[in-house]
């Protein structure tokens, strides 16, 4: 009686729950629990008010937390009760996890393991299926995501991740918040057309944010993005941040080295030199980027370094005339030269200008979603690729939705 009182405290059974036994087998690394109730007893069932009497009983069985390194399995006489109308409704018990078959206890220790590695670790610790622990997975976020608060959200960030490759996209849409620790996705969809963007207006609003609050929007220079959001988000302002035009200039700089390498063999190898910044460069590499730059009158590749590191200075300003000032100076400079591939940043700049301006104001960037996206690549690539939509929005979600699994399972950490 002392052992099944122990265990009625570690499971956190009570009334009119008790251990009416158990059964450890050794040969098979098991260690069953049976749990019934006591005579007479009145059950409660959601959206019924009162207790209601027992009519009859199933017995069903739930995957606990291992007992020390055995397989712990509880064995519960479940309760069906007769509600006044005539209609029969079986009990839940207070253990009972999401998904049939798993105690609460078990799901949180499932979801603990599904964060800290890929699924099929998880289901290689706990000895389940895949499959097993990819549905626990997305239906604690299914459930996280639908009862979401989004009506303090003020700033969106919009980008878009391969799923596959070749041109297979989804797209992430996450809150832009200036506190790093309120960024979150909010919203993952396949594809990355205007009418993305207008579905996620939609769940939007669905989650108490009207799309006329939102104030800014931070996304690439995608024509589909631009178009949803002069659609659907009228009143929010573009931002085009400064580290997608310099991407694009570092672009320029490789499409230029790559063209003129073929008449001068010396820029072979210098690619990452070009492209990294020169305060990450090794000295070994700083000396070949001087030497590259001292034939600025001769080499198109250097001029194209130099006009990149002009952009990115004019970029760090922070007062907007002066910035607008340069940046038109710096357009008009690019488009008399020579550097083809630069030609197009500047006429790119030129068609995206009050977008690009914008940063200045904001400073909003997304940085985080590329960071985000990295996180998810490199899942990816542990887990050998994802097939279908909703694994990927489930693992993407589980990495940076900071989702409050708590509401749903006490015994996940929030």
């Amino acid at each position: 009686m002392v052992t099944e009182k122990i265990f009625e405290s570690a499971l956190g059974i009570s009334s009119p729950w008790f251990i009416a036994g158990m059964n450890f087998d050794q040969s098979q690394r098991k260690l069953n629990i049976r749990i019934d109730f006591e005579v007479g007893s009145r059950f409660a069932v959601p959206e019924q008010t009162g207790e209601h009497p027992v009519h009859d009983t199933v017995t069903k069985t739930y995957r606990h937390l291992n007992f020390f390194q055995h397989e712990c399995i509880l064995d519960v006489r479940i309760p069906r009760v007769k509600l006044p109308e005539g209609s029969v409704r079986q009990v839940s018990p207070p253990w009972a996890g999401k998904l049939s078959g798993f105690t609460l206890l078990f799901e949180a220790f499932l979801l603990l393991l599904a964060r800290e590695t890929t699924f099929t670790g998880a289901a290689r610790i706990s000895g389940l299926s895949v499959h097993r622990v990819m549905s626990l997975c997305e239906r604690y976020v299914d459930e996280a995501v639908s009862t979401a608060d989004f009506s303090e959200v003020r700033r969106l960030a919009i980008d878009e991740t391969s799923r596959a490759k070749g041109h297979d996209y989804v797209s992430l849409f996450a809150d832009a918040d200036p506190d790093p620790e309120r960024r979150r996705v909010l919203f993952v969809a396949e594809g990355r057309e205007a009418d993305t963007v207008g579905a996620f207006a939609g769940n939007l609003r669905a989650h108490g944010c009207k799309p006329t609050e939102i104030t800014s929007i931070s996304i690439d220079m995608s024509p589909a993005f631009i178009k949803g959001v002069q659609e659907y988000f009228p009143k929010a302002q573009i931002t085009f941040d400064k580290f997608h035009v310099i991407a694009h200039a570092s672009e320029a700089i490789s499409t230029m080295r790559r063209e003129e390498q073929q008449r001068d063999p010396r820029l072979k190898g210098l690619r990452w030199v070009l492209l990294k910044d020169r305060s990450k460069l090794t000295h070994t590499q700083r000396i070949e980027l001087d030497g590259l730059l001292s034939r600025m009158t001769t080499t198109r590749t250097a001029r194209a370094w130099q006009y990149r590191e002009q952009l990115r200075d004019i970029l760090t300003r922070k007062q907007p005339t002066v910035v607008a000032r340069l940046l038109n100076g710096w357009c008009s400079n690019v488009l008399r030269s020579k550097v083809e591939p630069m030609k197009k940043v500047a006429e790119m700049i030129r068609g995206h200008f009050d977008g690009i301006l914008a940063w200045v104001h904001s400073r909003q960037t997304n940085g985080f979603l590329e960071a985000i996206n990295g996180l998810f690549q490199a899942a990816k690539r542990k887990a050998r690729g994802y097939t279908r939509f909703s694994t990927i929005r489930t693992v993407i979600f589980m990495i940076a939705g900071k989702l409050d699994f708590s509401r749903i399972n006490p015994y996940v950490a929030a």
